[in-house]
Parts: C-alpha cells; structure tokens; sequence
C-alpha cells in the first residue's frame, strides 16, 4: 500500500466524501482512493458488521473513517447517512452513489414487476432521493460521481433490465449536471469487467473470463483500483471543467449507444 501512496497525491485534504455500497469491491476502492488521497471518508452499506470490518480496514491505513449503516431503499437511513456525516464533518464535498442490484436474469418481458420495482428503486430512484437529502450541505465546487455500467450502453440479454437502469443513469448525470450547477458538479463512471463478488458469474468461469479479456483491447479485466482512479479524477479539481459527462472505463471496449 505504501507503493500506492506514493503513486498518488493528496487532492482531496478538508475534503468530505460520502460512498455509497462502499463495504467491498468497487466501492471500498473508490472509499479507498479518497481517503489516502486526504478525504475523510463515509463508507455504508445494509449490514453493520462489513460497515464496521471496512471502516477498521481504512483505519488502519491512516485513513479518518466514518461507517453508517444504510440500505439506500430505506428513507430514515438515507436521512442518517447525510445527517451523521454532517454533524461529524460538518460538510458535504463529494458524493460518490454506487449502489446497485441485480436480482434477476430473466428477459425483460418475463421479469416481475417486483423485480422491476427493486431494480429501479436501487438503482435509479435511490440514488435520486439521496441528493435530495445531500444537496442543502453540498459545498460550493463539490461533485457527485454516479457509477453506471458499460451495460448501459447496449443492455447484456442476461442482464437486459439491469442495463437498461444503468441506461437510466447517463441521462440523470446530464440532468442533475445542468440542474446542480454551476457549484455542484456531477459526472459518471461507466466500468467495463471487474472482477468483484457482485460480478461473480464473470470470475468463476474460466472461458467466460477468457471472453471477457478478449473483448478489451488491453486484453485484461479491470481492477477496482482502476474504477476508483477513474472516479476520483472527476470528483477531484483536476475535473474542474467537467460536468454531465460519463467516462467509460473498460479498456477499450466498444461503448456506443
């Protein structure tokens, strides 16, 4: 890890970040990056026992650490999240919204409207109710990341619906972007493969890894460090001049809608 900071520099010292789903995977990196890079760092998910393992992780790398429980479907947890964070900080600097589900493989027309609800819920609306709560403590010149899929580009058949809310989310970065500026900035993060628990189904099987390699042009997967490089660059000053863009991240892949 050493070698990392030393890679690295400190954009975000006096910053105040928030992660959302940031106990494992993507979102522990990003919470990650942020941190060693100056941020304090609020990290949350649904269970209180990964909160707390991850925020003892962050700790122990120097890194100033709040963890919060918070299931982003659920309204009095959203409130906590933000009212926690600023009482502790008393600021809000970034917001980094990376939740998401994917509870289905059925075709879309053969999916329950459950599974409908949830998808949107999680993955859209969520993230929507959230910057309601967040939006009155945003400082001046802060950034909201959101994080999408490459899948939003051209929906996979087994995970047609999941794309199509991952779709969803580059219109509400232009949206929110024209909305929140000229003192909130806010960007999106299209990652390609990344190896995580949350995309298993990629890792365990060796062919559909060896395919998934084969269609970038880096000929590897990317890594959660790769997503959380990517994100901090555009919640950080560096990205001063962007707003309502998503970078994809996916080493090369094809990404057009």
């Amino acid at each position: 890890m050493a070698k990392m900071e030393t890679k690295i520099g400190r954009r975000f010292e006096g910053k105040v970040a928030i992660v959302t789903a940031s106990t494992q995977g993507i979102g522990f990196s990003i919470a990650e990056r942020l941190g060693l890079e100056g941020a304090s760092v609020v990290i949350s998910s649904r269970k209180k026992k990964n909160v707390d393992e991850a925020v003892e992780k962050l700790k122990s790398k120097g890194i100033e650490a709040l963890g919060v429980v918070c299931h982003v479907s659920n309204a009095q947890q959203r409130k906590d999240l933000i009212q926690k964070t600023v009482e502790k900080y008393g600021k809000l600097d970034v917001v980094v919204s990376n939740a998401a589900v994917n509870p289905s493989v059925d075709p879309i027309l053969q999916t329950q409207e459950s599974v409908l609800d949830k998808l949107w819920e999680i993955n859209v609306k969520a993230t929507i109710l959230l910057l309601q709560e967040a939006a009155p403590h945003l400082q001046k010149g802060s950034s909201i990341v959101l994080i999408s899929s490459i899948a939003g580009f051209q929906p996979q058949p087994a995970m047609a619906m999941y794309g199509v809310t991952k779709t969803a989310l580059f219109g509400l970065t232009k949206a929110l972007a024209a909305e929140m500026g000229p003192d909130t900035r806010v960007n999106c993060v299209a990652p390609g493969f990344v190896p995580t628990h949350f995309a298993e189904f990629i890792t365990k099987n060796e062919a559909v890894r060896k395919v998934a390699e084969g269609q970038t042009l880096l000929n590897r997967l990317g890594t959660t460090e790769d997503m959380a490089a990517a994100t901090a660059f555009l919640a950080s000053d560096d990205a001063s001049y962007i707003t309502g863009e998503t970078i994809v991240v996916a080493g090369g892949i094809p990404s057009r809608l």
